[in-house]
């Protein structure tokens, strides 16, 4: 059976460091056996197919080869369509009223329970809010995410260690999930 995945990669093409041109990452997820393979934007993602049914396996795979053909570590995680459809579909916040900036997905390599983040004081970062779902925080941020206190209280080292986590913008979360759509 076939599935269409998004592979979202952590931290490349930002601020000119760990550069993977997106027409590279395709070749490179073509070479992997993955087809009708696409990219979007320069900051990490792509969609493909894969016979696997291993999300885990096929992010370890893209991990391997990234290193292999660019020289650096990079996080990697794989979500099928139903799982960003389902995403999308159980934000707790308004997204539909919202700007993209203002609401961000941040996705994680497995599950994260709340007491791991129970030392974020959310009462002192108000308006900014997030809610922990299914391997992801929804990240409420009036302002944006660069001048959210919130989110760098959420990025403290250690918080969350032996956790893979990428964050997304609104607007890349509906994209991907158009992207995805079987």
């Amino acid at each position: 059976m076939t599935t269409t995945y998004a592979a979202l990669l952590r931290g490349i093409n930002v601020s000119g460091h760990r550069r993977v041109p997106m027409a590279d990452l395709r070749e490179l997820l073509s070479e992997l056996g993955h087809r009708d393979v696409r990219t979007y934007l320069q900051s990490g993602n792509a969609v493909f197919t894969s016979d696997s049914a291993d999300e885990s396996a096929l992010a370890a795979g893209l991990e391997r080869a990234v290193e292999r053909r660019f020289g650096f570590t990079v996080g990697c995680l794989v979500r099928g369509a139903a799982y960003l459809r389902a995403v999308a579909d159980e934000c707790p916040f308004p997204a539909a009223t919202l700007e993209g900036k203002q609401l961000h997905a941040t996705y994680f390599s497995g599950p994260v329970e709340a007491e791991r983040l129970a030392t974020v004081d959310r009462a002192a970062h108000l308006p900014e809010d997030f809610r922990l779902g299914d391997r992801v925080l929804y990240l409420y941020t009036p302002n944006g995410l660069g001048r959210s206190k919130l989110a760098e209280a959420l990025a403290r080292p250690g918080l969350l260690r032996g956790v893979t986590a990428t964050s997304r913008n609104w607007n890349t979360v509906v994209k991907l999930v158009e992207l995805t759509r079987d």
